[in-house]
């Protein structure tokens, strides 16, 4: 991928402590990126495709290595994609079926899973060893298992549940072990590339054949937009949905020496998604001290369609016209090669240091 001409920066750059200072003093090389998180998201994911597609098209295939994969929702859908055997066409193809999704007004729990479950068949098209294989990427899936009112994909029982999570998140998140389990579901060759989880009740679950597509559909169960997912194989019985309800933008302790190289969708980092419109709810200094995040810049989503990153807002503002939110996306994906081609750029010139911001 070659770069192309910015006139103003694409990029913000942001590293923990000592990420930080690592990067200033020695620059940054694909071999020195040993984890990989990807956030909850829905349709930004699409907003920050070429970056994914600089970063496992070129970038990171320039050292090959054992590299851990961690996501939660869109964040396991693109991980998956790139453990695939051409990372690129699979990105692409991800991209390219999410927004090829038509629902129309009305549309229930059920109608969207079922056009998930659709999504995903079509992009691992039977290769689902092959994302386990991988012989560099060690995938880990983020799932939330649903206690109480949670476990019913009843509107009225989900929603009275919901509403007891928000008035418990108020109180303090460390309330929300009333409603959720936390899972990982790893690749069984490496250990979640986490230190001991403390916050939550956490189980870590083997991903295998039996249970990788279950995983990833649970992963992305959004309560009250998905049908949650029943039973989840090696997990026990019991309803699983999105792991981003817990860990919205992996606020998790990583664990080892590397640089954990984070392609996101903004430049802050919220716990959970029942944080979201928290501002007091900060991530942990601490746990993401290795840090790498490279986000949209305030200009670049200026200068977007719409100003902003593609959302799940945009299958109502565009409810009944799917050719213009069609074009909208497909305009989004188009220019974030320059989010790409910006950190190849930087990567290769030795710049990275001198556009760092602290996390």
């Amino acid at each position: 991928m070659t770069a192309i001409h910015i006139k103003f920066p694409a990029l913000t750059l942001k590293a923990g402590k000592r990420a930080f200072a690592r990067i200033c003093e020695q620059g940054l090389k694909p071999a020195d990126v040993g984890i990989l998180p990807g956030a909850a998201g829905g349709p930004k994911a699409l907003g920050i495709q070429g970056l994914d597609l600089a970063l496992f098209g070129d970038w990171l295939p320039r050292a090959p290595r054992e590299r851990a994969l961690i996501g939660a929702s869109i964040g396991s859908w693109r991980f998956a994609s790139a453990c695939l055997p051409d990372p690129v066409q699979g990105l692409l193809d991800l991209g390219r079926l999410y927004n090829e999704q038509r629902f129309a007004k009305g549309v229930t729990m059920a109608q969207v899973s079922q056009s998930c479950q659709r999504m995903l068949d079509d992009l691992l098209a039977g290769r689902d060893a092959r994302v386990l294989d991988n012989s560099d990427y060690r995938l880990n899936i983020m799932v939330v298992k649903s206690h109480g009112l949670l476990a019913d994909d009843h509107r009225g029982r989900l929603g009275l549940g919901l509403s007891s999570v928000i008035a418990d998140n108020l109180r303090g998140r460390a309330r929300l072990s009333r409603h959720f389990e936390r899972l990982i579901i790893h690749d069984p060759r490496q250990p979640p590339p986490v230190h001991p989880l403390k916050d939550f009740p956490s189980r870590f679950l083997d991903l295998k054949l039996d249970n990788l597509r279950q995983a990833l559909l649970a992963s992305g169960s959004i309560p009250m937009v998905m049908q949650g997912v029943r039973d989840l194989p090696g997990a026990g019985a019991g309803t699983y949905r999105d792991g981003g309800l817990l860990d919205y933008h992996l606020d998790l302790p990583y664990h080892g020496d590397d640089i954990v190289l984070y392609p996101h969708f903004t430049d802050r980092v919220v716990p959970g998604w029942f944080d979201k419109g928290l501002p007091w709810r900060r991530s942990s200094q601490q746990g993401l001290q290795d840090v790498l995040l490279l986000a949209p810049s305030k200009d670049y989503l200026a200068r977007l369609p719409h100003g902003k990153l593609p959302d799940r807002s945009d299958f109502k503002r565009f409810m009944g016209d799917d050719a213009s939110r069609h074009k909208y996306w497909q305009t989004a994906m188009s220019e974030s090669q320059r989010l790409g081609d910006e950190f190849l750029q930087l990567a290769d010139n030795g710049g990275l240091g001198e556009r760092l911001q602290a996390l």
